[in-house]
């Protein structure tokens, strides 16, 4: 099965966390910044070692490096560029790329011209890749760092550029200390503008996290996610089988399908989900996967992860013995979950379909 030809669907992919190594050294050769390493091999190792903490917090210090060498117009549109053709060389026909722009001001940018910068990026790789006989489209998700106070103004940022481009709000950066009710004004707004919402939570923090994305932020679908197993009790009976019962947390994402975003690589670097042991063997995806919750399957930063979305679709694969039609359904779950018209929707699940029924 080469997972790496079959149309897929990303949700949760940081545009600040996927770049290539050698593009980092070279802007960075022209901006005077130092790096950690000074050749790409040594780059992208130093990224991943350091991203493999077993912290979100050690792990986002990472992001300093990335972030410093996306402060320029050209540069972000260079990245935005050249992350649609490195998702098209993996198969992806559709993703949505999450950032923060009030991190990319270091140069004098106003917000509106670095989302202005990312979307001519975003659509300079999506004609390259429809000029190479390809298919790829893209959507941002525009992210308020949650230690900041600058949530509302993003909240407005994302409103105003919904026609071109952006395709849903999210808030990002750590969780535990940071909950959405500090944003609460900020979702509000966003909500009294139907605006779609993506909230980073159950990944460093547990269901206090999730149930406040759900209440104050309205969150639509829910950023890893994956501390949802916390709230589902595995009870053994007699014979051969086990009693599930479901929280009211994880009840309401059950029942009412939120879709967890969920990046296997990222959580074992940060950490997420250790409810069940260490390692992915003991990844709570399988369970909550067993259990009919909406799970999606993600990159969240290739770079860190040293990973792709055809990565962790094998990484699952090889340790929980899923075929094609497992995979299949990890996509219609992400298809179903995107922050796309109906319309849309419908097209991209009949490219998926088409696409895996040549395989299934």
């Amino acid at each position: 099965m080469d997972i790496q030809k079959l149309p897929k669907i990303s949700l949760h992919d940081h545009l600040d966390g996927g770049l290539r190594s050698s593009t980092m050294i070279e802007i960075a050769d022209e901006i005077g910044y130092k790096l950690p390493e000074s050749e790409p091999h040594g780059l992208s190792t130093w990224f991943y070692q350091n991203a493999n903490s077993g912290s979100l917090e050690r792990y986002l210090v990472t992001f300093d490096h990335t972030i410093a060498v996306m402060q320029k117009p050209e540069h972000l549109r260079r990245i935005a560029t050249e992350t649609v053709l490195d998702l098209h060389a993996d198969g992806v026909i559709y993703a949505e790329l999450r950032w923060a722009p009030e991190q990319h001001q270091q140069s004098g940018l106003t917000l509106q011209e670095a989302v202005d910068a990312v979307q001519d990026g975003l659509e300079e790789g999506m004609e390259l890749v429809e000029a190479m006989g390809g298919f790829i489209r893209t959507g941002q998700i525009v992210s308020a760092m949650r230690q900041g106070n600058r949530s509302l103004e993003i909240a407005e940022l994302a409103v105003a550029n919904r026609n071109d481009g952006v395709v849903g709000f999210d808030i990002a950066g750590p969780e535990k200390g940071f909950p959405p009710s500090m944003h609460k004004t900020a979702f509000d707004f966003l909500a009294d503008q139907l605006m779609p919402i993506t909230v980073h939570a159950g990944e460093a923090d547990g269901l206090s996290s999730i149930k406040d994305a759900i209440v104050t932020g309205r969150a639509l679908r829910l950023g890893h996610g994956v501390n949802i197993i916390e709230d589902v009790m595995l009870t053994r009976t007699e014979g051969d089988t086990d009693l599930v019962l479901l929280g009211p947390v994880a009840e309401w994402v059950h029942d009412r399908q939120i879709a967890l975003e969920i990046s296997p690589s990222s959580n074992l670097q940060t950490g997420a989900g250790e409810q069940l042991g260490s390692g992915i063997a003991n990844h709570p995806f399988d369970s909550l996967y067993e259990l009919g919750f909406q799970v999606t399957v993600n990159t969240d930063n290739r770079l860190q992860s040293a990973t792709t979305l055809t990565r962790e679709l094998e990484m699952l694969s090889e340790n929980f013995e899923y075929g094609i039609e497992d995979l299949h359904q990890f996509q219609i779950n992400a298809v179903e979950a995107s922050f796309q018209s109906l319309d849309t929707r419908e097209e991209l699940m009949e490219m998926i379909d088409s696409g895996f029924t040549q395989f299934e």
